[in-house]
């Protein structure tokens, strides 16, 4: 049996569309070009000011009145797992605990600028997560947790709520 030729517009058409993007296959070498302007310049940048900051990392560390007390808030209500802990003549200093990728360091306070120092004044920790809010909302509350703000939507920033642990430090958990 014999085979038919497409149509004389069908190979045209073929024709055009390969047209269409020779075009974009020649700007491809220009785009190669600037992506290496760019990386030159980025590279002359970082020899004129060497002294820029590259954090690969953040992990703060809050002083807290009652050691045991927070690591108990921040595993059992909150749902952070201890990493590391370090002691000192056998009593318990400071803990790394960590949630997801992030890291959080509590370590006692040796009073040595007072009793009455305040902490987590004006502070607040921004915490993303992909996890439901209103679920965390509710499994906090069933901890014994108590939310500052109840579960809400911000423009920006998605669905949000936020938490004081015992010494004030506040952590917003959020989800886009």
């Amino acid at each position: 049996m014999a085979t038919r030729k497409p149509h004389r517009a069908t190979r045209r058409r073929k024709t055009k569309t390969t047209a269409r993007t020779a075009p974009s296959a020649r700007l491809a070498p220009k785009k190669k070009a600037a992506a290496g302007k760019a990386a030159t310049a980025q590279k002359e940048r970082r020899r004129k000011d060497p002294a820029t900051l590259r954090v690969r990392l953040f992990e703060p560390t809050f002083t807290v009145n009652d050691l045991e007390r927070s690591v108990r808030f921040y595993t059992d209500v909150l749902g952070f797992i201890v990493g590391d802990r370090w002691t000192e003549d056998g009593q318990l200093k400071g803990v790394l605990l960590r949630a997801g990728a992030s890291s959080l360091g509590l370590s006692q306070d040796d009073w040595s600028k007072g009793r009455d120092r305040k902490k987590g004044v004006g502070l607040s920790i921004w915490c993303q997560t992909e996890q439901d809010i209103d679920a965390l909302a509710g499994r906090i509350k069933a901890a014994g947790g108590r939310l500052t703000e109840e579960p809400k939507d911000e423009q920006g920033v998605g669905r949000s709520l936020a938490v004081d642990d015992p010494d004030g430090f506040r952590l917003r958990l959020y989800r886009r």
